[in-house]
């Protein structure tokens, strides 16, 4: 169930990162960055409504352990919420300092972090074949975006170390939607869709205050393209109901790794929507990626 539910959340990433990409040329990171929670939220309400009905309700457990549980929850959906937003932001600055393809295969390295911070949080364990899967992945995403000719003063190439930010905190959004999902008694699928209404509430709330202080309009979250800023909202609210389940079904690194077959889609809209062209190299790393995404679901 989680391989379907990854791959649907993949999908419809790699439509909205390209939307968002073109959003935020017209529109700014910060309306770009904003556009995914705000014009989310309501058709995660509506899902998270079905949810309730058809799962069931969902709390914070027993008395004896409900305020621990709450403030587990709150404190692990906040920083998801506040990683997610710098995660957006910085992969939306490597779009623009580098190209659509870098900045997309450069958080991908989102994979192999989320395995290495899952370990003391979730203690989740992975076996060999999910290793070397994890691993593949991100040594696929970096050679397609490495120029080795600029290797060695590469720590200092903008793109590459906005891109590997952008991968942390993707990897710390994956690993806080688990452990806020569990917190939750009830079902997974409900417990996914409350974690979800939330970071993404909180991420509205941040994103249209700054916004609009920094403005002076209030109506300001409402005055960019409303028709792309909704395709942005609908598709990217879509893929994270897919990834927050697959959290809290899974380990966060299997379902990143799994996920990495976005990259069909990015090769798709970096060659025909942005017109980047597409190097051998660049072939080869999504060869590994497409490795690595075999190793990961023949394992389950």
């Amino acid at each position: 169930m989680w391989i379907a539910i990854t791959l649907f959340a993949a999908a419809c990433q790699s439509f909205r990162t390209a939307y968002q990409n073109t959003l935020s040329r017209e529109a700014g990171f910060l309306h770009a960055t904003m556009s995914r929670s705000l014009y989310g939220l309501p058709l995660v309400s509506v899902y998270l409504i079905v949810c309730w009905q058809i799962f069931g309700a969902t709390d914070f457990g027993s008395t004896d352990s409900a305020a621990a549980n709450a403030a587990r929850f709150f404190i692990a959906a906040t920083a998801c919420a506040i990683a997610q937003i710098l995660a957006t932001y910085f992969m939306l600055r490597v779009f623009h300092s580098g190209s659509f393809a870098l900045g997309t295969l450069l958080a991908k390295t989102e994979a192999v972090l989320a395995a290495l911070i899952g370990l003391p949080v979730l203690h989740h364990t992975l076996s060999m074949s999910g290793w070397a899967g994890v691993i593949l992945g991100v040594a696929g995403a970096l050679i397609m975006s490495v120029k080795w000719r600029k290797l060695l003063s590469a720590h200092k190439d903008m793109s590459l170390i906005l891109g590997l930010a952008s991968g942390l905190c993707f990897a710390i959004t994956s690993v806080a939607a688990s452990v806020a999902s569990h917190a939750l008694s009830g079902s997974l699928i409900t417990n996914a869709g409350v974690t979800l209404w939330y970071v993404l509430a909180l991420q509205s709330l941040i994103l249209c205050s700054i916004q609009i202080v920094k403005s002076g309009d209030l109506l300001a979250p409402f005055r960019a393209n409303i028709r792309l800023s909704c395709k942005v909202g609908v598709l990217s609210s879509l893929g994270s109901i897919g990834w927050f389940t697959g959290f809290a079904l899974v380990n966060p690194a299997l379902v990143k790794t799994l996920g990495q077959a976005e990259i069909i889609g990015t090769l798709y809209f970096s060659k025909r929507r942005f017109g980047e062209k597409i190097t051998p190299q660049q072939w080869f790393g999504g060869a590994l990626i497409l490795i690595s995404v075999i190793l990961v679901t023949v394992r389950f």
